[in-house]
């Protein structure tokens, strides 16, 4: 859509929960953008009937939103085109892990960012840290909700930058008592579910952890470019990866459902290490479509999510599950497999206690993860 030669830059207000003050900080500094003579247009605003978030946006240049009908209704999102055409050095976008209306050109509006940064549009965002990914089975542990607009953390980390809105969960509940946040009604009923205090404490905590994680990750980054820039060597831009450790990460995918809750602690775990990560299915013909479509829909859709992460699976043959898992990972190099746990009564012995056992013994040099089923 655009011939633009530099990508736009990125910045995450991340926060923890509704009404903790993201959107009202990101204003806040599109405001300071535009005072100091920068193009700024607001290309997607969710003020959720605050008041004080309606005001802060006053003043700023509006794209309209695009209008899509879905089952009778109309609805409005972001209208990429366009911004792109308008084509402002900064643009405001709401939500990121926001979910597209059905008949969007994108399903996600993170999607819909990385347009507008490919056209050389700088944007800021904001989410909450229970969108990201590798965090989903955490946050249904001790919410008890299954947060079902995620964004893969690959998406965060390209971000040139990111920054937390934090807020005392205490005050936080005291806006949302005063109705600062949401409508009496709708207040009483967040407070018995999300808006406990304990499950905020736990949320604020990750945010805090995560936010740290970042900072460091392009700490690093940028220490590394400064360092090859003495040398005279060109590591690339402050934004990039920093290079790879000597760790990797196999994952073994089935067709049991644990396979989710395995890919995303197996990425994470290679996220933090900074390290490479594989995921193999193995199968006695090395073909899918040999099994039974049950399982065949199943190991499919582990192998999506996978590649949604930016993991690469493979599908390999063998008779003994157990001895293919170790030869393959010997021969890439892997340093930790992780497999999980098996539930009484529910897999086979091929893939059961009999191949955890046997994948321990014949690892021997290798560290080998179980993972166990997250339980409320």
């Amino acid at each position: 859509m655009s011939d633009s030669p530099y990508r736009g830059t990125l910045k995450i207000f991340l926060g923890y929960a509704a009404g903790v003050g993201k959107t009202y900080q990101m204003l806040d500094e599109a405001h300071k953008l535009k005072d100091e003579g920068v193009d700024v247009v607001l290309g997607y605003f969710e003020p959720h009937g605050r008041k004080d978030t309606i005001a802060k946006a006053d003043g700023l240049e509006v794209i309209p939103r695009r209008k899509i009908e879905y089952r009778g209704a109309m609805f409005g999102e972001t209208d990429v085109e366009a911004i792109v055409r308008r084509h402002p050095q900064v643009c405001v976008i709401d939500e990121f892990a926001h979910t597209n209306i059905p008949g969007s050109e994108h399903g996600k509006r993170w999607q819909d960012v990385h347009i507008l940064l490919d056209a050389g549009i700088d944007v800021l965002t904001t989410m909450n840290v229970q969108h990201l990914e590798s965090l989903n089975d955490q946050v249904w542990q001790f919410t008890g909700i299954r947060v079902r607009e995620t964004i893969p953390d690959w998406v965060v980390k390209q971000a040139d930058e990111v920054v937390m809105v934090d807020l005392p969960p205490q005050a936080l509940l005291n806006r949302l008592m005063r109705g600062v946040v949401y409508t009496p009604e709708k207040a009483q009923q967040a407070m018995e579910n999300f808006f406990k205090e304990s499950t905020l404490v736990a949320l604020r905590e990750l945010a805090i952890r995560q936010t740290a994680h970042e900072v460091d990750v392009r700490q690093s980054v940028q220490d590394e470019n400064q360092a090859a820039a003495a040398s005279g060597e060109d590591h690339g831009s402050a934004a990039s990866p920093r290079a790879r450790s000597p760790e990797c990460i196999l994952i073994l995918i089935t067709e049991d459902p644990s396979s989710a809750a395995l890919i995303r602690r197996g990425k994470r775990v290679a996220d933090y290490l900074q390290a490479e990560c594989l995921a193999v299915c193995i199968l006695r013909d090395g073909n899918l479509q040999n099994i039974d479509a049950a399982q065949r829909g199943a190991v499919e859709k582990h192998m999506k999510f996978a590649r949604n992460l930016q993991i690469e699976p493979s599908v390999l043959q063998g008779d003994d599950v157990a001895q293919t898992l170790v030869e393959f990972a010997r021969s890439h190099k892997v340093t930790q497999i992780f497999i999980a746990r098996p539930q009484q009564q529910k897999w086979p012995l091929a893939f059961g206690r009999g191949l955890v056992e046997r994948v321990v013994r014949l690892a021997h040099d290798i560290q080998v993860t179980i993972v166990a089923e997250r339980r409320r």
